[in-house]
């Protein structure tokens, strides 16, 4: 059975009822029929039947033994981290999601949890950077915003070599493209936010585990911590999960059309795309923020805002935006130059995405050639 059936047909009817969506429990409590005596659920902060059906769906397609939902990308990379302990080390990627490099920075390395940062395409680099200390490998594939993508399966021997823990960042490339677990992973983390959702309308995070006790960890910081995904919420992502298949396919058609037109634009001096995926990175050639920031403003379908992985396209500067929390030299030391401009690439018409950006490019050589020819001031002396 392919995927696509698969997902489809693992989403029960409601037995009931009869109804063909899951219901929303929009509930905070349960009733017992005794003390300490329930049907399976007491408090949503716990469980609840529309979240717990969003987890069973998410970890069948990501092949995984439990799932846990939680209020946001990064309460579920939090959750992860919560699996060490004071004294461990962090190998992650260099080119980090910056919220993921703020958690880690600025939160768990005062609870004593360093964090060494490594080109995870560099597997020689990443043998060099283990030491005695290292508890777990912190991947993104592809990376944001570079979209470089790694070895999953090389990188999890190792792991596996030297005892560590695994983590898969899996928000770009989706379920569709990449089961991560299936590579020898023992984590996945998604922002559900992104992809997975698709409508630019829910905040949230999932993390899927591999191996069950690792899993039932997992469930318990969820339930500890409390920073659970609410009924609602959890029905967005299912709904966004029916149609994934179809949603991913069409933003790779389109962004892959929006990745040749950037290829061959003299303004453009470099395009990252890994062939797959709705998001696309180009860098100007004059690689200033000046310029990025102008680009930015000048298109009309490309929304200026945060954020990837819905039906409308949105654009964004990663160095102002993203990854402002990220030291300026570690950030374009990773790639992530001023003149870096991030693409997520909605379903819209891809001729009309290309004529948008055509016109945005027209716009800042305009604004270039007015500001050439701009008389200067009244007393200005021009240096030799």
């Amino acid at each position: 059975m392919q995927a696509t059936t698969q997902l489809l047909h693992s989403i029960p009817v409601d037995a009931q009822t009869g109804a063909i969506a899951v219901p929303i429990y929009q509930t905070s409590t349960f009733v017992q029929e005794a003390p300490g005596v329930n049907k399976g659920f007491d408090y949503s902060r716990t469980n609840n039947p529309t979240r717990q059906e969003l987890e069973k769906i998410i970890a069948q397609l990501e092949k995984g033994s439990v799932a846990a939902a939680f209020s946001s990308g990064l309460a579920a990379i939090d959750a992860v981290i919560k699996l060490l302990q004071a004294g461990d080390e962090i190998l992650a990627v260099n080119d980090i999601y910056g919220g993921a490099f703020r958690l880690f920075e600025k939160v768990y390395k005062k609870f004593g949890i360093n964090v060494t940062y490594v080109d995870m395409t560099d597997l020689a680099a990443i043998h060099r950077s283990i030491t005695l200390k290292t508890k777990l490998i912190w991947l993104e594939t592809p990376t944001n915003p570079t979209l470089k993508v790694a070895d999953i399966r090389a990188i999890a021997s190792i792991a596996e070599r030297y005892k560590l823990l695994f983590a898969v960042d899996n928000t770009f490339a989706s379920p569709v493209y990449q089961q991560p677990l299936s590579l020898g992973a023992d984590i996945v983390v998604h922002s559900a936010t992104k992809f997975i959702g698709g409508h630019s309308d829910v905040i949230a995070g999932l993390v899927i585990a591999k191996d069950p006790e690792i899993g039932q960890q997992i469930k318990f910081y969820q339930n500890a911590c409390g920073a659970v995904l609410g009924p609602f919420d959890s029905f967005l992502l299912i709904r966004g999960l029916e149609t994934l298949h179809l949603r991913v396919q069409q933003h790779t058609r389109s962004a892959t059309q929006v990745a040749q037109y950037l290829q061959q634009h003299t303004d453009v001096a470099e395009v990252f795309y890994p062939g797959f995926g709705g998001v696309v990175s180009f860098r100007l050639k004059k690689d200033t923020e000046a310029t990025a920031s102008t680009f930015v403003q000048a298109t009309q379908l490309f929304h200026l805002a945060e954020s990837l992985g819905g039906v409308k396209s949105l654009i964004s500067h990663p160095a102002s935006m993203t990854h402002k929390s990220i030291d300026p030299e570690k950030r374009k030391a990773a790639g992530v130059s001023d003149g870096l401009i991030r693409l997520s690439v909605g379903l819209e018409d891809a001729a009309d995405l290309v004529n948008d950006l055509e016109d945005a490019f027209q716009y800042i050589n305009e604004t270039r050639k007015k500001s050439a020819h701009r008389k200067p001031a009244a007393g200005f002396v021009p240096s030799n």
